[in-house]
């Protein structure tokens, strides 16, 4: 039997399953819309939609290179708690999904979620709901990057939770390790005074220079406070001019100069960043429980 828009339309609304599943469904039933109804409720698809709501702020960072480690991938997947996070089906998706997106190179999410994984029939998007309806928690693959280099990359992976890619001229692997478990415990905010924001500079001019003015000092005296102050901010939020933290009596730029090494860019990516996580203690989630 044919499929009509109508048909997968219809199924959409009674079901709240997205439109790929619906027509699938419609299919497999041979167009039988009750038939499908029910077969979707079995395997739980028609309830998956309505998961998505629901904040999903844990999950997993994964990172993939190319044999040559000139391309590479950083991808961020949520879920809802570190129980599913730590399990093997969402950890396998996860590096499923990063492995096609190093292979694919798609534009974004939207692109990505098109593309079939592990070259079967089903979409990511599809694979992606069929776990939340199975599993129970809302999931999302949330952002990734893709990294293409001259020189050579990179990574840290502290845990599951944050993952850290460097882009290095010369040097070794265990030289960008280093770099990058710097980056990902010292969390700078640029590479060097140049790749800082220059709105948040001006920002901390601005403090520093009203802080000084209460000081009750002369001019010349002021002039030397604030630039010593955004000297040691620039210190502080550059990769460049911290300390290393294996050895604070170094900077990183020394340490990669004395290996006759270039960092020609980093990316930071941890788990949840910007995601309004919902607080509620245990026991007011029972009595809303009860409650309701």
């Amino acid at each position: 039997m044919a499929i009509t828009a109508a048909m997968v339309k219809e199924l959409r609304e009674r079901t709240g399953a997205g439109m790929m599943e619906c027509k699938k469904a419609l299919v497999e039933m041979d167009g039988d819309i009750d038939a499908a109804i029910e077969h979707m409720r079995k395997t739980g698809l028609a309830k998956a939609d309505k998961k998505a709501g629901r904040i999903a702020a844990e999950g997993k960072v994964v990172v993939e290179f190319s044999d040559d480690r000139k391309k590479g991938v950083m991808l961020e997947v949520n879920c809802e708690t570190d129980f599913v996070a730590m399990g093997d089906e969402f950890g396998d998706f996860a590096t499923a999904v990063a492995k096609r997106i190093l292979s694919d190179q798609p534009a974004d999410v939207v692109e990505l979620l098109q593309l079939s994984l592990n070259d079967g029939e089903d979409t990511i998007e599809t694979v992606l709901k069929t776990m939340i309806a199975k599993i129970g928690e809302n999931m999302s693959v949330r952002r990734f990057i893709i990294f293409e280099t001259d020189a050579q990359l990179g990574a840290y992976l502290h845990g599951t939770k944050i993952g850290v890619v460097v882009d290095m001229q010369g040097g070794n692997e265990e030289l960008i390790k280093d770099v990058a478990m710097h980056i990902a415990a010292s969390k700078p905010k640029g590479l060097d005074e140049t790749s800082l924001d220059a709105d948040e500079l001006a920002k901390e001019k601005e403090i520093a220079a009203a802080e000084a003015a209460n000081s009750g000092k002369p001019e010349n005296i002021i002039e030397k406070i604030v630039a010593g102050k955004i000297k040691r901010f620039i210190k502080d939020n550059t990769l460049m001019g911290q300390a290393f933290v294996k050895d604070p009596d170094i900077t990183v730029e020394t340490l990669v100069k004395n290996a006759g090494a270039t960092v020609n860019g980093f990316t930071r990516l941890e788990v949840g960043e910007g995601i309004e996580k919902k607080s509620e203690d245990f026991a007011s989630e029972v009595m809303a429980q009860i409650g309701g």
